[in-house]
């Protein structure tokens, strides 16, 4: 298996594009302090993916920075390649290329097209291996992972990468993905966390975030596989899918959830603090729940 030196078996997701950039290094910093892992963070609409990495790798000592995911359509095979490259020959083990293939509303706003998605990243990844050795010669290549929700993109997770990140899924679709990937291949899975004991407002923080995904075809077929119903796939979801892809409660019940990825095969969680609004920080909950999730 590529290396990945994760401090600890759980890390953060957290997109901060809304934020300035030195306030997002104190913010890594402060992570990294408090024993979490890894800070993964996504790229849809703001800031650019390789150079936040880079930002965050030099501002932190141990953890690791990884993309969650960098969007194919932002730049070419030999631009993502030699970017990764580059900051893994500075920040050994410590910087994971995360990719996907987006979905086509948000390829579609940059201009791009959107078609065969499989047939897409199989082809991007062979451009980058092409990529010759002179480009930062003697430097491994960062560890890939692939946004990578059906059957057939974790077996190419497995085949062409180095695993698979899942997005939105149950413990049990991280059994799945365990199963068709083997031993040998990293896993990465978000998990959403609403950390509070009032269900009226975990369930409100939930359905805005999902918001953004319930009309997404891509989400909703991986749902369908993970057996939810069209009636779940409501604007913002149903409260049986927001349960489902967020865990509300108090620190134990997070970490209860965080637990059931673990035991499922994931190599590494990343949990992901939904606030009453998008910008809200992360950090308070991560250090009331830094106790509870020392995995």
């Amino acid at each position: 298996m590529a290396e990945i030196k994760f401090p600890s078996r759980v890390g953060v997701w957290w997109t901060s594009d809304t934020w300035p950039i030195r306030e997002v290094q104190s913010r890594a910093r402060e992570i990294e302090q408090l024993g979490y892992g890894s800070l993964f963070y996504g790229e849809a609409a703001g800031k650019e993916s390789l150079t936040q990495a880079a930002a965050l790798l030099a501002a932190t000592d141990r953890l690791v920075v990884g993309t969650g995911i960098a969007n194919i359509h932002a730049r070419d095979a030999l631009a993502a390649e030699s970017g990764g490259r580059t900051l893994s020959a500075l920040h050994p083990g410590r910087f994971v290329l995360g990719l996907g293939v987006s979905h086509a509303p948000l390829v579609q706003h940059r201009a791009g097209t959107y078609a065969k998605p499989l047939a897409t990243m199989r082809d991007y990844l062979q451009r980058m291996d092409a990529v010759s050795e002179k480009v930062e010669p003697g430097a491994r290549r960062p560890v890939r992972l692939l946004a990578a929700l059906g059957p057939k993109m974790i077996e190419l997770s497995g085949s062409a990468a180095d695993g698979a990140h899942p997005y939105l899924v149950t413990p049990e679709q991280t059994a799945r993905t365990r199963e068709i990937l083997g031993p040998d291949k990293w896993i990465v899975s978000e998990q959403a966390v609403a950390l509070t004991t009032d269900r009226e407002t975990g369930l409100r923080r939930a359905h805005e975030h999902l918001k953004i995904y319930s009309g997404l075809p891509n989400y909703q077929a991986s749902w369908r596989r993970q057996g939810f119903a069209e009636s779940d796939f409501v604007d913002g979801a149903s409260d049986a899918l927001a349960e489902g892809m967020v865990a509300m409660g108090d620190t134990e019940v997070i970490a209860d959830r965080v637990r059931r990825h673990l035991d499922a095969g994931t190599d590494h969680v990343v949990v992901q603090v939904l606030g009453d609004r998008l910008s809200d920080d992360p950090v308070p909950a991560l250090r009331e729940l830094a106790s509870a999730l020392e995995f």
